[in-house]
């Protein structure tokens, strides 16, 4: 038995895999990462190797200080990581401080955690806060109608949520909080980061302008169905403006997501009602 054996491995591989085959990881496009379970992570220590040095992000998250984390390599491609795990993703330590990481398995031959880690970490640390951490998933991918959406809506969590509800009937239901929007802002650093956590205090899922989507969740399957619900509503809301010229002849009025609130069980964020 090897670390590609035990199943939090398979279950990220498999994430990646799934991914890529919906085209939403063009190149090096896009990322992931999850926050090792206790239980987890000692399945996994056998195969550690001589952690190297700490590696500052420039954000901190104290709540996450000693955590462990899953995470798709900088520059790597998702449709090599099921090919050649080692050398695409690996396992990283977090400092006693929050504030640093250190790779402690694969990332072979000098590679290092995604570029947009520290977007990633500011996340973990507020939704672990938000959810008592419940939380261990987050997942960016270059969603192409959710971008084109960002080129022709205004630039609001309201536009974009309402867009998206009406889209897809299922939509209340998957994400009845809505989801945030970051105006254009270059990717990887501490300011995206900072401002992407902002939001993700209150939404599970935030668009990026002109680039992608960032969602997360308690694990693989929701948060995979959570991108693949946005975008799918999004491709329905290209096709829609598209075949009717921006003429809608019919919608899901306010009324019926409020019903459709009521049938599931799930409360909407009235803010974006009217």
């Amino acid at each position: 038995m090897g670390i590609l054996d035990v199943k939090i491995v398979q279950d990220y591989i498999r994430m990646c895999t799934d991914g890529w085959k919906q085209g939403w990881h063009e190149r090096n496009g896009g990322n992931l990462t999850y926050r090792m379970r206790p239980e987890e992570v000692e399945q996994c220590r056998l195969y550690f190797r001589t952690a190297g040095e700490w590696v500052s992000m420039g954000v901190t998250g104290k709540n996450l200080a000693g955590e462990y984390f899953l995470t798709t390599g900088s520059g790597k491609y998702f449709r090599n990581v099921a090919l050649d795990p080692a050398h695409n993703i690996g396992i990283v330590e977090i400092d006693s401080a929050g504030g640093a990481w250190r790779i402690v398995w694969g990332l072979e031959d000098g590679a290092k955690p995604t570029s947009e880690f520290p977007s990633h970490f500011m996340n973990h640390s507020v939704r672990a806060a938000a959810t008592e951490g419940v939380y261990r998933v987050i997942y960016h991918a270059h969603t192409p109608n959710l971008i084109a959406m960002t080129y022709v809506l205004p630039l609001t969590a309201r536009d974009f949520t309402r867009a998206l509800w009406q889209s897809a009937t299922e939509c209340p239901v998957v994400f009845p909080g809505g989801v945030g929007v970051v105006p254009w802002m270059v990717p990887g650093g501490a300011d995206i980061a900072i401002a992407t956590s902002e939001l993700m205090k209150q939404y599970d899922a935030a668009v990026w302008a002109h680039h992608g989507l960032f969602c997360s969740g308690p694990d693989f399957d929701t948060t995979f169905g959570l991108m693949h619900t946005i975008e799918k509503a999004a491709q329905i809301w290209v096709l829609a403006q598209s075949a009717g010229q921006g003429k809608i002849c019919q919608t899901i009025s306010d009324d019926n997501l409020r019903a459709i609130a009521g049938e599931f069980g799930v409360t909407l964020n009235e803010a974006f009602l009217g």
